[in-house]
């Protein structure tokens, strides 16, 4: 008898936004405009608290959840900068995670039953895909390119079938940088009442916002406290992608279940990063807001100078301009541009979105400058 894994793995591919990344990193001189990853470092501070709680030997075991110290702090930064006083979440209802990809594992894994259908509206980061196929639950799109990256009501109906169980939502959105309207909120909020379904609320982003009156699917429906799981993450605001930290907020029913997942999947987070994770709440991130918000402008600028359509991102640190008037797939695309012109972007095919490449503006600004010059060459050599 021969030996076999599971079947689920077949499905699933390795991450093409590494392998972009790989290719500039083996192109010498290339630019890389692909990882969505802060280039500055972690607060001094923060990184201060790890070497303290090390000398005071918090090498042990935790609490599975976190330490009811990093719960009460992140329950109370919901609470009193996230704008979700109204849903009112308790320490009890969080669970600290490594990163909001283990956040959405064990959330998922918590939800789903063989045969569920999510919906993921698209553009979307592969992960969301990856995790409910995991699961042996199937991925249904909502494309969005057509209604300008926002949900419609239309577009729900025409994705729903009994077998719905959940909708994950990203707003700010990766790959586009754009942010859920009023109306999008409220069509997701009608359509999870209608049908009985949980909204997932991937919130990554939802500290790095450049408009005013920004306001979260959890903020705007309280009322649907029930069925919001929120997966949040110290590693885009706080530069802490290494770390791996994140937490998952949700009513209490809900979070004993996924307790259970991230207890029997990880055990916890290490000990001696939870006083730095509380730090990290408490730091200063405008300057970093306001550099991200001068880089996104450089870039719109540039963009519209060499005549790529773009939707304007409100957040996050991306941009999500299309290139069908090449006639070029986006793999093509980017896979000439690194070796024709010495910059790598991703292509669109990669979220869900032909037709389209994404921008990452979190290098230096010369570096972006430099990109952007070069991608214009590119772009006119292709329309000569």
């Amino acid at each position: 008898m021969s030996l076999t894994l599971n079947s689920t793995l077949a499905a699933l591919k390795p991450s093409g936004i590494r392998r972009f990344s790989a290719m500039a990193k083996a192109t010498p001189g290339c630019i890389s405009l692909t990882l969505g990853e802060p280039d500055g470092n972690t607060d001094e501070t923060v990184k201060a608290q790890v070497t303290a709680d090390l000398a005071a030997n918090l090498t042990h075991y935790p609490a599975n959840n976190g330490q009811p110290y990093l719960r009460e702090a992140i329950a109370a930064h919901m609470r009193d900068v996230r704008g979700l006083g109204a849903l009112g979440y308790t320490p009890d209802e969080v669970v600290v995670t490594n990163g909001a990809t283990e956040a959405l594992c064990a959330t998922l894994g918590a939800m789903l039953n063989p045969g569920d259908e999510v919906i993921i509206p698209t553009p979307a980061y592969i992960l969301y895909e990856s995790i409910t196929i995991l699961n042996s639950a199937t991925p249904v799109y909502l494309d969005t390119c057509p209604t300008g990256f926002q949900i419609t009501r239309e577009a729900l109906a025409a994705v729903a079938s009994e077998r719905t169980k959940a909708i994950i939502i990203t707003s700010p959105n990766n790959p586009t940088g754009c942010v859920l309207n009023a109306d999008s909120l409220d069509a997701v909020a009608d359509f999870a009442v209608e049908h009985d379904v949980f909204v997932i609320c991937d919130d990554v982003y939802g500290r790095l916002v450049y408009a005013d009156g920004f306001q979260s699917f959890a903020a705007r429906h309280p009322e649907l406290r029930d069925r919001i799981v929120v997966c949040d993450s110290f590693s885009k605001p706080y530069a802490m992608t290494g770390w791996r930290l994140g937490w998952i907020a949700a009513d209490a029913w809900f979070v004993a279940q996924a307790a259970k997942v991230h207890q029997y999947m990880v055990s916890s987070v290490p000990s001696f990063v939870q006083h730095a994770a509380v730090a990290a709440l408490e730091s200063d991130i405008e300057p970093a807001l306001e550099m991200y918000r001068e880089r996104r402008d450089l870039v719109l600028r540039r963009l519209d100078e060499i005549g790529l359509p773009v939707n304007r991102p409100d957040g996050a640190f991306y941009v999500f301009p299309s290139i069908e008037q090449f006639g070029l797939s986006s793999e093509e695309f980017c896979e000439r541009l690194i070796r024709e012109a010495g910059v790598a972007l991703v292509p669109g095919s990669l979220f869900g979105a032909e037709g389209h490449v994404r921008l990452s503006y979190c290098c230096s600004m010369e570096d972006i400058a430099e990109g952007l010059n070069r991608l214009e060459s590119f772009v006119r050599k292709l329309e000569a």
